[in-house]
C-alpha cells in the first residue's frame, strides 16, 4: 500500500499500519453504544439502509458480509448462507450473539464467522453471489488490495455493495466534514458522556476520504464493470456503490 503523505496516517487509498491497529482499538470501544450511536446520526435512517441492501440480495444466494461489526445488517438477512468477515475478535464475538440468535428463530442455515481483514480474505475463489460492505470500506488499510480480494472471492457476475460516507466531490466533502466535527460529534458525546468518546475517530476517517470518482476509478482498474453510485440519506451523506464482477 502506498504510505500515507498527509502526515496524519490516512489517505484516500487506505491507512497506514499504526494508524489502523489504533483505529480498530476505537472501533471495538464503540460496541456498546454502536446502534444507538449509528440511528441518531443517520436521522434514524439507517434501518432503511440496511433494508435497501437487502432487497439487493436473492434467497439462496451466498452472500459475504466484510467489516461485519456487531452484526447490525447481517442479524437481519434470511435466507441466505452467510459469512461475516471482520478483523476485530470481539466485534466476531458480539456479532455471532445476535445474529445466531436472530437465525435460529427463523431456523436459518448457520453462519460462517471470519476474523480477517479485508486484504486477505480466506476464502476459494468465485464462491460468492453478492459481497457487502456497511460503513467498513472506509476503515480498509488498502482500499484497491482489499477491493481485489472481493473481486476474487466474487463469482462471475457476482456484485459488490457499498455503502458508507457520502462524498460526491470536494464541495460536497467540505460539508459532510461540518456534520461529522459537529452533529455527530455531539450526539457521540451525549451518548457516551464522555468528551474523548471513540467516535471522533470518525470525522478522522472521513476527512481523508475519497470521491465518488476516486473510488469508481480503482474499481474499474481492478476489474470491475463501470460501478454505479448515489448518495443516500438526508444531507446525501452516506453513498451507495454497485460494482459487477463481469462474467
Amino acid at each position: 500500500m502506498t504510505s500515507p503523505s498527509n502526515g496524519n496516517g490516512f489517505d484516500a487509498a487506505g491507512i497506514d499500519e499504526q494508524t489502523w491497529t489504533e483505529l480498530e482499538k476505537q472501533l471495538e470501544a464503540t460496541i456498546p453504544v454502536y446502534d444507538r450511536v449509528n440511528r441518531l446520526m443517520t436521522l434514524g435512517t439507517d434501518r432503511g439502509m440496511r433494508r435497501h441492501v437487502a432487497k439487493l440480495i436473492e434467497p439462496g444466494m451466498n452472500v459475504l458480509e466484510v467489516g461485519c461489526g456487531p452484526g447490525s445488517f447481517a442479524e437481519t438477512l434470511r435466507g441466505t448462507e452467510l459469512s461475516c468477515l471482520d478483523p476485530s475478535a470481539e466485534m466476531l464475538k458480539v456479532c455471532k450473539k445476535r445474529v445466531d440468535a436472530a437465525r435460529e428463530i427463523h431456523s436459518e442455515s448457520q453462519v460462517k464467522y471470519i476474523e480477517a481483514i479485508a486484504e486477505n480474505i480466506p476464502i476459494e475463489d468465485n464462491t460468492f453471489d453478492r459481497v457487502v460492505c456497511l460503513f467498513s470500506f472506509r476503515d480498509f488499510k488498502d482500499k484497491k488490495k482489499g477491493l481485489q480480494e472481493i473481486y476474487r472471492v466474487l463469482k462471475p457476475g457476482g456484485m459488490l455493495v457499498i455503502c458508507d460516507a457520502g462524498k460526491a466531490n470536494w464541495l460536497h466533502g467540505i460539508f459532510g466534514r461540518l456534520w461529522m466535527a459537529t452533529y455527530v460529534q455531539i450526539v457521540a458525546r451525549i451518548v457516551t458522556r464522555d468528551p474523548k468518546h471513540p467516535w471522533k475517530w470518525l470525522a478522522k476517517t472521513y476527512t481523508h476520504y475519497g470521491t465518488h470518482k476516486f473510488y469508481k476509478q480503482i474499481m474499474k482498474e481492478v476489474g470491475y464493470n463501470p460501478a454505479k453510485v448515489r448518495l443516500l440519506l438526508p444531507l446525501g451523506m452516506a453513498s451507495r456503490f454497485i460494482a459487477v464482477k463481469p462474467e
